[in-house]
Formats: C-alpha cells, sequence, structure tokens
C-alpha cells in the first residue's frame, strides 16, 4: 500500500512541476485596464501585462483582427506555446479550454523583438472568452531561451466597455486599406474606354480611402492598350481610358491637383501580347497612390 502510494506522489509531482515552475505574469485585478485605440483605418484593443510586455486585438481596415503578445525582452518567447482559456479568479469550477497551440520558431535576428501573433479564428476565440469573464493564458515552453516555462495571463476584469468601445471602431472601419487599393488596374473590353459598374465600384474604394487619409498626396492615371490595331489609335484608346476615370475621381472628390493623367498606347504591356488572355490584361489602366 506505502508503494502504491509513493507511485501515486511521483507521478503527481511529474505532472504539475512543470507549472508550479513556471514564472507568471498577469495583471491583478486593480491593474486590469483595457485601452481602446481608435481610427478609420484600425482598431486596437490592449492590456498591458506588467514586468512583460502587452497584449492586443488589433483589427485593421479591410483584414480580419488577430492578437499580438508582444514582450519587452528580446527572445521571449519560442518553441512550443500553449493558448488556454482558464477560470478567473472569480469562477471556481470552471473548466479550462484549449484555444489552440502554437510552434514559434527562435528569431532569426536575436536583437529583433516581435510579436506572437495569433490568426483571426484564435483572436475570435480569446475575444469570446474574455466576454465570459475568462483568463486567456499563454505558456511558454522556453522563457528567454532558459528552457524553463513562463505563464503569462490577460484579466477579464473591465473588459466589457472597452470590448464596445473596439466593436463601434471596428463597425467604422474603412472598407480597405493602403495596401489593398494603393495599386488598382481596370481592365477593358477590345476597343472600349467607358467605366463598368464593377470599375466604379472599385475606384468607389478607392475614393473613399483618398477622401480619408490625409497622407495620400499623389494619384497616377496610367492608361494603356494591346497591340491589336493601328498604333495611333491604339494611343488614343489609352487617353481615353485615363482621361475618363481621372474624370470620375474628380466628380466624386478627388482633388485635381493630386493627379497625374497619363496615356502609353501600347508601348508598356503587363505581359506579352501573344495570346488573347495577354491582350486581355494589356486593356488596362492603373491607378496608384502614394503617401507622405
Amino acid at each position: 500500500m506505502m508503494q502504491k502510494y509513493r507511485l501515486f506522489i511521483v507521478c503527481w509531482a511529474v505532472l504539475v512541476s512543470p507549472f508550479v515552475a513556471a514564472v507568471s505574469f498577469a495583471p491583478s485585478i486593480d491593474q486590469s485596464v483595457w485601452g481602446v485605440e481608435t481610427s478609420k483605418f484600425y482598431c486596437r484593443l490592449s492590456q498591458e501585462i506588467p514586468t512583460f510586455g502587452r497584449g492586443s486585438f488589433f483589427h485593421e481596415a479591410g483584414e480580419l483582427a488577430v492578437f499580438e503578445l508582444s514582450s519587452t525582452q528580446k527572445g521571449s518567447y519560442s518553441g512550443v506555446v500553449r493558448l488556454v482559456a482558464e477560470a478567473s479568479p472569480w469562477q471556481p469550477g470552471v473548466a479550462p479550454k484549449l484555444i489552440t497551440q502554437l510552434s514559434v520558431p527562435a528569431q532569426s535576428v536575436p536583437d529583433q523583438v516581435k510579436p506572437l501573433t495569433v490568426s483571426d479564428k484564435y483572436a475570435g476565440e480569446m475575444l469570446v472568452s474574455l466576454y465570459q469573464g475568462m483568463s486567456p493564458t499563454f505558456t511558454l515552453s522556453n522563457w528567454l531561451g532558459s528552457g524553463e516555462s513562463a505563464r503569462v495571463s490577460l484579466l477579464a476584469a473591465n473588459f466589457q466597455k472597452s470590448y464596445s468601445d473596439y466593436i463601434t471602431c471596428v463597425d467604422d472601419l474603412l472598407p480597405v486599406n493602403y495596401r489593398q487599393i494603393a495599386r488598382t488596374a481596370v481592365l477593358y473590353p477590345p476597343a472600349q474606354w467607358r467605366l463598368s459598374d464593377a470599375s466604379k465600384e472599385r475606384l468607389d474604394l478607392i475614393i473613399q480611402y483618398v477622401n480619408t487619409d490625409a497622407k495620400v498626396t499623389k494619384l497616377y492615371v496610367d492608361g494603356h492598350s494591346d497591340n491589336a490595331g493601328r498604333r495611333l489609335l491604339n494611343r488614343d484608346l489609352s487617353k481615353q481610358r485615363a482621361e475618363d476615370i481621372t474624370r470620375y475621381l474628380v466628380a466624386n472628390g478627388i482633388s485635381e491637383d493630386i493627379i497625374t493623367t497619363r496615356y502609353h498606347g501600347e508601348r508598356y504591356p503587363a505581359v506579352p501580347n501573344n495570346s488573347k488572355t495577354n491582350r486581355a490584361r494589356n486593356r488596362r489602366a492603373t491607378i496608384r497612390l502614394e503617401r507622405e
């Protein structure tokens, strides 16, 4: 009987010792403050984690939200990282729930402080668990490259009001971000230059963005054609395409002062004019934005 009892004690110690030994980082209830940064371009909901860093939900316009765990110390995490929704101190008896397990490679640039990023699917599960009062907790298996474990937790106290402000911000984001509309191509059927409804919808996104982002200082419109037909006619066709787009942009609020309109005919094909498919890609006008 005594031998079985000793075996039980050994097994229990093996199972719990990694967690007992782990260093823990978490705000206290008094320290649990959720901050919200808002704009038309992104929304951020974050909590400071004392002596460790910060956890942030980041939602950029035109993208899905992700979570970023940022440490003030270089090389804080690598190897296996477990993310579990655990019961908060005021939730006795609530079972923990595994959200995901990540494999984090060692950083190739040792002096770089790079956040651990959780994808949109699991970031959503983290938000749900916080709304339910639970604590998303990361267990780092190789804290500071030491081979030792560390636990980093978010606390749900004071979360719901800030979450409401964050959702209001998300609902008000622009439909696209700069990367998504900085380079745009409008394609045309043969010998056509007027904008289709689909092309106007794309231009409307550009107009909405440019009229919001004061950092956009230049907008270039370039008309092109394929090589079918006479060269001079192709040059005129590319001119009509570029000028029609410029007229549409100006009519919908873009300052003519920031627009440069150019036309090139068949001189600069995007791809060789050696097939029907390629020629369709070359019948185009491009819109390029530049920021200061």
